[in-house]
């Protein structure tokens, strides 16, 4: 099976960024969509962002529109998620998953989960 393990979370101050990496080990990535999802204490995990096989088509939620950045190496085999301008609100666990379907944003359609890494944003 595809192991994912992300990186790169931490606690820094609202304006300030991070950049989340996520390593796949077990078996190319190169032709799966990838995902970045969240989850904060008590709440839903939702969609922050995706990007397909080759890095040609993103798609982000609106609350992370304008700051964040999705982005991919397939011959390193990892998947990016830059993060600035951050918000309290961005609190929350990261995780990345991977798809063999499209463009999406649904959760259901993601195959493989990391275990998450937290950031943490407060002054």
């Amino acid at each position: 099976q595809v192991q994912l393990v992300e990186s790169g979370g931490g606690s820094v101050q609202p304006g300030e960024s991070l950049r989340l990496s996520c390593v796949a080990s077990g078996r190319s990535l190169s032709t799966y969509t990838m995902g970045w999802f969240r989850q904060a204490p008590g709440k839903e995990r939702e969609f922050v962002a995706t990007v397909n096989w080759s890095g040609g088509s993103t798609d982000y939620a609106d609350s992370v529109k304008g700051r964040f950045t999705i982005s991919r190496d397939n011959a390193k085999n990892t998947v990016y998620l830059q993060m600035n301008s951050l918000k309290p609100e961005d609190t929350a666990v990261y995780y990345c998953a991977a798809t063999w379907l499209g463009l999406l944003r649904g959760a259901s359609v993601y195959k493989y989960w990391g275990q998450g890494t937290q950031v943490t944003v407060s002054s």
